[in-house]
């Protein structure tokens, strides 16, 4: 390798044929039996102690690491009352024959175990707890994001340690909070912090890849503000060829208050606070990026296929543009309505005028505007003046600030571009990503210098949070050894 730092000297054709061994040997199998357990976040399962899955999913893991017996290292599950528990392992620095000291920084591996909710549409010959293993492809709920963390960060220490390779002090933090947005997990960073030490390097494996032939780097993740709308303007449902007319539709109330914060034609939301100035450095990113991905930054999503008249059509992105493609993603603030309460299924729904419409909203921020200020000012624009005088009202669900990587210094862009080529063959992509994770702002800010590799399995079609999510095991196992070897060339 090149990093002067530290001249360390790596088998890369070892280091993945190890961990290949332990993935197909041990890896697939415990995902599998994890996909097994409905460990809904806490958002989704508010029962989750009594039911006792997160903590089913807490003791399998732990049970794994444990039984790898990797030199050195210790583990915990610590639980702090009435919050979801955490596993903590630590494993302190190791020097080869050829080094003279150990780096004082401390690498700080992280992951969670909590998953999204079943969602509907899966395949008729898959499911959200049924495992399948199918050309190369692992699918089930949790498995991709990002139950496999754990154990992948447990696979890329014993390949160094095979190698009797040095490496600097690591400790592991496993959340099992993170789909309800980490709110466990900031009372956790306190009671460890002293433990933590001082973190030079935190791996990620909770992220995306723009494709499966190279190694991608996360550059910044959006922020989150989610909650539940609710207009009310009766007391109980009334007869529509009675009412209508004279009594607002809760519906069409709902959507005179949404275009307080949305263009409907054209996604863009209006109040400006909501916005801010991409970077330069991740605009030209952006614009590399789209070089390699071209049209599948669009292309790789499932869109409606249908015939209208003898024409055959495919449902359109908001833009064909690959960069502003990439940039709607993750720097521009977007709306979805992702539940809904009040309207009955459609075998259901007689003529009646309902009594309240209730949308679950999801508001994704961009990485610079603080959640905190933006739950505020949303629920002031939605609440107030309401049409009719009916009752509208937000409740905030979780929210979370965005993250914008820090500057890079030159031996991990090194290190990250290195072991890109030596697993992939390509060198290291950069791009921002849609999704939050709240965990990486708040170490930033507890660890200003650290250098985050977030990195993660999520490629095109992978499908976290919706219908057959797969986890691409070939492409893990790449991601394994490349954590290896950036850790073995920390300086």
């Amino acid at each position: 390798m090149n990093s002067r730092a530290n001249q360390t000297v790596i088998d890369t054709a070892r280091v993945l044929d190890d961990v290949t061994r332990v993935w197909d040997g041990q890896i697939v199998r415990q995902l599998s039996d994890y996909i097994t357990v409905p460990a809904k976040s806490p958002m989704f399962d508010p029962q989750w102690a009594q039911h006792g899955y997160i903590d089913t999913v807490v003791r399998q893991a732990a049970t794994w690491v444990e039984a790898q017996k990797v030199e050195g290292l210790r583990l915990e599950v610590i639980r702090l009352e009435g919050r979801t528990p955490v596993i903590f392992f630590e494993l302190p620095a190791s020097r080869s024959e050829a080094e003279g000291q150990v780096s004082a920084q401390t690498v700080l591996m992280y992951g969670h175990l909590d998953k999204q909710p079943e969602f509907s549409g899966w395949r008729k010959d898959l499911g959200p707890w049924t495992p399948t293993y199918e050309d190369g492809k692992l699918y089930g709920r949790g498995g991709a994001d990002d139950g496999y963390a754990v154990y992948a960060s447990i696979a890329a220490i014993q390949a160094l340690k095979k190698q009797k390779l040095a490496h600097p002090r690591i400790v592991g933090l496993i959340e099992s909070c993170e789909e309800s947005g980490s709110y466990d997990l900031l009372p956790y960073v306190d009671a460890l912090r002293t433990r933590l030490g001082e973190v030079g390097l935190v791996v990620c494996l909770d992220s995306g890849a723009g494709n499966y032939d190279q190694l991608w780097l996360t550059t910044s993740l959006r922020g989150m503000a989610s909650g539940v709308l609710k207009v009310e303007i009766l007391t109980e449902g009334v007869h529509s060829g009675d009412a209508s007319g004279v009594v607002p539709s809760s519906f069409r109330i709902m959507r005179q208050v949404l275009d307080r914060l949305e263009d409907s034609k054209t996604g863009r939301l209006l109040p400006q606070s909501f916005h801010c100035a991409v970077p330069p450095e991740r605009m030209q990113q952006a614009r590399a990026t789209a070089a390699i991905l071209g049209d599948e930054v669009y292309k790789r999503f499932p869109w409606v296929h249908y015939d209208c008249e003898g024409d055959a059509r495919v449902a359109l992105p908001m833009t064909t543009d690959p960069v502003q493609a990439l940039l709607n993603r993750t720097w521009v603030p977007t709306l979805s309505v992702t539940g809904a309460e009040g309207l009955p299924e459609l075998h259901n729904a007689g003529n009646v005028l309902r009594p309240y419409t209730a949308f679950k909203v999801s508001l994704r921020l961009p990485p610079l505007v603080e959640a905190a200020t933006a739950v505020q000012e949303l629920k002031t624009l939605l609440e107030d003046n309401a049409p009719y005088q009916a009752r509208v009202t937000f409740e905030g669900l979780s929210s979370a600030t965005g993250w914008n990587a820090p500057e890079a210094v030159p031996w991990f862009s090194q290190a990250m571009d290195a072991a890109s080529r030596s697993y992939y063959g390509a060198p290291c992509g950069y791009m921002g990503q849609g999704g939050t994770i709240p965990l990486m702002n708040m170490l930033s800010r507890g660890f200003p210098k650290a250098q985050m590799m977030v990195c993660g399995v999520l490629g095109p079609k992978s499908n976290a949070h919706g219908p057959n999510e797969f986890l691409h095991v070939p492409y893990a196992r790449k991601l394994t050894a490349a954590v290896a070897q950036v850790i073995a060339q920390m300086p």
